[in-house]
């Protein structure tokens, strides 16, 4: 048996070749986001466990089967690594009173725990970027949500697509319950295990189901659409009309139900069939209940969240790649003044912002110069001994045609900030 220790099955580590495509892409996403006017919010990893049962429901999967809890030691308080965002979102808002003077838009993104079988685009440990729009009544900022995804999808060059259904309100959701329960119990010789277990406690997730044997079953189900009273039946409307004015296509899914309990009247999915069985990788809807479920005043609320892995997958799949960061200059030094030389030209290129890499472990010229190319840098700065007696560097293009040229070193910053600029 090895002594080597592994990383715990289905939480990976992000290497730094897959590092920098994640920092490409989260430039995107923090750029994209500012655009629309989302704020930031940092909430821990850790929760009481109380919160996600409240929240998202007993009796989903998440919380019977995935999420990562534990008794704390210390004071025996049961602790959850959480499973998704919203919940730690609207508990921070209730906590710290952030509706205090109006709506509010907000985004976070970090990892994310739920004990699956890994596979391809779903791991145990995960990451998500989420929003949160709460405080806002109406259905502007669904359709805001789902718009603002649609332009992402164009920044990254992909094409995920958008189903849409409404759950209505809480009264509408209880005649169907009632409907459902009735006609699942008459044909409890057809269900399957997951769908007996979930009868009396939740029978609107059996018409998720992803079992074939279960499909027509639950597309003779009622309709919850049947229902709806007329304020959500407009509300879904208005949703649908401002996505029309913008030119997003959808297509209505009535057993689109999400596998959270906290949503209500609009969900959507953003789906894809490039990555097998995982196809979701946007999810979202309105969840007007869950503040005031969660303690605090009621308050209209929607959001999504996103997959990273997937989106990336989703990326890759299309043969598209995520520009990543990379070194402006790798600085090639030789002899003990050169070195010395170095270290201040270094210091001067990144006093002004320019990514500069300083060669260190020795080398030749020539195994020196493999590295600067291997770096990606754009140029290389070369200095010898000679160089550092005259103040002056040898500056070298790595990336396009261009004879290197010796230049005094005020003039190679100048040189190297303006190429830093056009390439941004």
């Amino acid at each position: 048996m090895s002594n080597n220790i592994q990383s715990v099955r289905g939480m990976n580590d992000c290497l730094p070749d897959v590092s920098d495509t994640w920092q490409g892409f989260e430039a995107i996403v923090r750029d994209w986001l500012r655009r629309y006017g989302y704020r930031e919010i940092r909430t821990p990893i850790l929760e009481h466990t109380g919160l996600f049962k409240r929240a998202i429901g007993e009796v989903t999967d998440i919380v019977e089967k995935e999420m990562y809890t534990f008794v704390d030691e210390l004071n025996g308080e049961s602790l959850t690594l959480r499973p998704e965002g919203t919940a730690s979102s609207v508990r921070a808002v209730i906590q710290h009173n952030l509706l205090y003077d109006g709506g509010k838009r907000l985004w976070y993104t970090g990892p994310m725990f739920r004990h699956e079988r890994p596979q391809k685009g779903r791991y145990r440990q995960f990451h998500q970027v989420g929003v949160e729009a709460l405080g806002f009544v109406g259905p502007d900022v669904d359709a805001e949500l789902i718009v603002m995804c649609a332009d992402l999808w164009r920044e990254l060059g992909i094409a995920p697509t958008l189903q849409l259904n409404t759950l209505g309100d809480h009264e509408s959701r209880q005649r169907h319950r009632q409907k459902l329960i009735a006609y699942y119990a008459s044909h409890q010789d057809v269900l399957d295990e997951d769908a007996k277990r979930r009868l009396h406690s939740n029978p609107l997730r059996i018409l998720d189901s992803k079992n074939p044997a279960m499909q027509a079953l639950n597309d003779a189900a009622p309709k919850l659409m049947d229902e709806l009273e007329d304020e959500a039946l407009a509300h879904f409307d208005g949703v649908q009309t401002l996505l029309r004015a913008n030119g997003i296509a959808f297509e209505i899914n009535p057993r689109l139900v999400r596998g959270l309990d906290y949503y209500n009247r609009t969900v959507f999915e953003w789906v894809t069939d490039q990555l097998g069985a995982q196809g979701t990788v946007c999810a979202g809807g309105r969840y007007d209940g869950l503040v005031e479920q969660l303690g605090g005043k009621p308050a209209p609320a929607a959001g999504f969240a996103m997959g990273i892995e997937r989106l990336l997958a989703l990326v890759e799949a299309g043969g598209r790649t995520i520009a990543t960061p990379t070194p402006d200059a790798y600085i090639v030094h030789a002899g003990d003044a050169a070195q010395a030389f170095a270290w201040q030209v270094a210091g001067s290129l990144r006093s002004i912002g320019i990514a500069a890499v300083l060669h260190c472990g020795g080398g030749s010229f020539k195994s020196q110069m493999k590295k600067a190319d291997a770096s990606r840098a754009r140029y290389a700065v070369i200095i010898g001994d000679d160089e550092a007696a005259a103040q002056q560097v040898t500056l070298k293009p790595l990336r396009e045609a261009g004879e290197q040229t010796r230049v005094e070193v005020a003039r190679a910053i100048q040189f190297i900030q303006e190429a830093s600029t056009q390439k941004a």
